[in-house]
């Protein structure tokens, strides 16, 4: 592995002082950066640690020295030295004046790319992730030179912060026969992207930093175009790409989707899912963990998904030894259990993160346990409901209990407030597997109406100290006790077409209440669910029209009645 740095004339636009300590120094070869702030000491930055270089602190007239002999500073706050890849970044105060530099050693490290040289002549496009310091911009500089002089094609590197190609209007060797872009203010690079798959007819495009929704566009463009895309991103790991809004584009975007009940029982999974929206800007991501190890996901889209329902991705891992010979290991998906810190007593389990976990009917098939929730109140929004179904998607397989002999337990609940007959019924009807018990000491959660608890400070007291969740409701009717026992069993929702549950809502009721209820849960699910229509019913009597309220909120749905008896009716509105 071949190292070129140019160190020399880095050190020479550093005060004399500076430069004699540097000079002198015996981690010289192996310097990161230079930092210098105004009225503090300055100090050198190493791999391995940080050492002050002088103990006079530096003044105003040194950092103007040092401003005067390297290049222009860009709307980045960032110049550099002629052909040379060295960055000096500046930090202003509040008028835009100097009063703080960090001169950034660049390096162009030959053979560093040796890992990834077999993806790197696929043609496929390659996102490289990892943090600050980690290598990603001197990978891309190696990245652009195979692909110009071994692999013969025609390269355009878009330069923002002259990072890639160094400061000047010619180019560093490091970069060999690629043609470089200069970028006029960061907020262009976008732009600039465009331009170079529309004027100059590029095979491969090597971007640093996509960190805007236009840059994302624009990559997506380009790759559309049949461009090869090789580039950077903020973000340590895929999913750090999955969670940001803005990025979330570069591996496909996300969508929330309501599956039909056909779909949603085949998958075992909820209703509502996370989804990929679109094939992935770059077909191969790179998480760089250390500069000689670096995991390889050869199909974003198959981790992505596998993310998205709850899976392990299986990348490969590849390692560089000291003999430079590189290893490959394929993962293997690694379920991560609580530790068990007791035996299982009166058919409990004691675990060390305090949740009592439950296994339902809908997770048998599985082998899964999921913690119960600790608290839950209410109705969620749109955006709260999809960034709770996205969390849900990375925790719900790392967060898995299995039992120790695969045992299927009741759940205990300490009802307060609650209808007690109306909880029988329920539990009876859809053969949920929950105990009622009077006896808090025994329960596994409390099932209560959130007025009761404000009022009950003693409840709450005793349920901390015996670590006992506290599930709230807000009102005890059966749409809502329904919703909240399906929640402590990590049930999953599906709509009311469940003969069982429509039973609830029909027991002992008149032919005329069935009509007026299969009419709603019609309007819901053909027209309202998957039209975003609102829907009006026939009048009915206010006692009917109640049970057509009740089942409309087992939707999550809103609805209200209108006009004057006997032809008041009920209006359903979309989410």
């Amino acid at each position: 592995m071949q190292i070129t740095d140019d160190l020399q004339k880095l050190i020479d636009i550093l005060p004399l002082e500076i430069q004699q300590a540097l000079e002198q120094h015996e981690l010289r070869n192996s310097l990161v950066e230079v930092v210098m702030d105004l009225g503090r000491l300055p100090e050198a930055r190493f791999p391995h640690g940080a050492e002050y270089l002088s103990q006079v602190p530096v003044s105003q007239a040194q950092l103007n020295d040092c401003i005067e002999r390297v290049g222009h500073f860009g709307g980045d706050n960032r110049a550099g030295i002629e052909r040379t890849l060295h960055r000096i970044s500046a930090i202003r105060n509040r008028t835009g004046k100097i009063i703080g530099l960090t001169c950034r050693v660049g390096r162009a490290v030959f053979g560093t790319i040796d890992m990834i040289r077999d993806l790197v002549g696929t043609g496929q496009s390659i996102l490289m992730l990892g943090r600050p310091g980690v290598g990603k911009t001197t990978a891309l500089r190696e990245i652009a030179r195979v692909l110009a002089d071994e692999l013969n094609k025609r390269v355009v590197i878009i330069d923002t912060s002259n990072e890639i190609a160094g400061d000047g209007d010619i180019t560093h060797p490091a970069i060999g026969r690629a043609r470089r872009m200069q970028v006029a203010r960061p907020e262009l690079q976008h732009q600039v992207m465009i331009e170079a798959v529309e004027n100059h007819m590029p095979e491969a495009i090597v971007i640093d930093e996509i960190g805007t929704e236009l840059e994302a566009m624009a990559a997506r463009t380009i790759a559309e175009r049949g461009v090869q895309l090789v580039g950077t991103a903020h973000g340590n790991q895929i999913e750090n790409l999955i969670k940001n809004p803005t990025l979330s584009d570069l591996v496909g975007g996300i969508q929330a989707v309501t599956l039909g009940d056909e779909e949603a029982r085949r998958r075992r999974s909820q209703k509502t899912v996370l989804e990929r929206k679109a094939p992935p800007t770059f077909e191969i991501a790179v998480e760089m963990q250390e500069r000689q190890r670096w995991v390889v996901h050869e199909s974003v889209a198959d981790t992505v998904d596998n993310l998205l329902r709850g899976k392990q991705p299986t990348p490969q891992v590849r390692t560089v030894g000291d003999d430079n010979k590189v290893t490959i290991i394929q993962e293997q998906p690694v379920i991560k259990t609580a530790r068990s810190n007791s035996s299982w007593q009166g058919g409990e389990e004691i675990l060390e993160s305090n949740l009592t976990t439950m296994r339902s009917p809908g997770w048998r098939e599985t082998g899964k346990m999921l913690p119960m929730p600790q608290v839950t109140t209410g109705r969620i929004s749109s955006e709260g409901e999809f960034d709770r179904l996205l969390e849900e998607s990375f925790d719900r397989f790392g967060h898995t209990h299995p039992g120790p002999n695969g045992e299927d337990l009741p759940l205990h609940i300490y009802p307060y407030g609650v209808s007690r007959s109306q909880l029988e019924q329920i539990i009876e009807v859809l053969n949920l597997p929950i105990v009622l018990t009077k006896d808090i000491d025994g329960a596994d959660g409390v099932l209560a109406l959130r007025s009761h608890v404000k009022s009950h400070s003693k409840l709450r007291h005793i349920a901390r100290v015996r670590q006992v969740p506290i599930h709230l409701i807000k009102a005890s009717t059966i749409p809502q006790i329904t919703r909240s026992l399906r929640r402590l069993l990590n049930m999953d929702e599906p709509g009311l077409g469940d003969e069982r549950e429509m039973s609830l809502f029909s027991q002992n009721g008149s032919e005329d209440e069935m009509d007026a209820l299969e009419e709603a849960r019609l309007a819901v699910e053909q027209i309202v669910i998957p039209k975003g229509q609102p829907v009006e019913l026939l009048p009915r009597s206010p006692k009917v029209r109640k049970m057509q309220h009740e089942l409309v909120e087992h939707y999550r749905l809103k609805s209200d009645s209108f006009g004057d008896e006997p032809n008041r009716r009920l209006r359903i509105y979309p989410a």
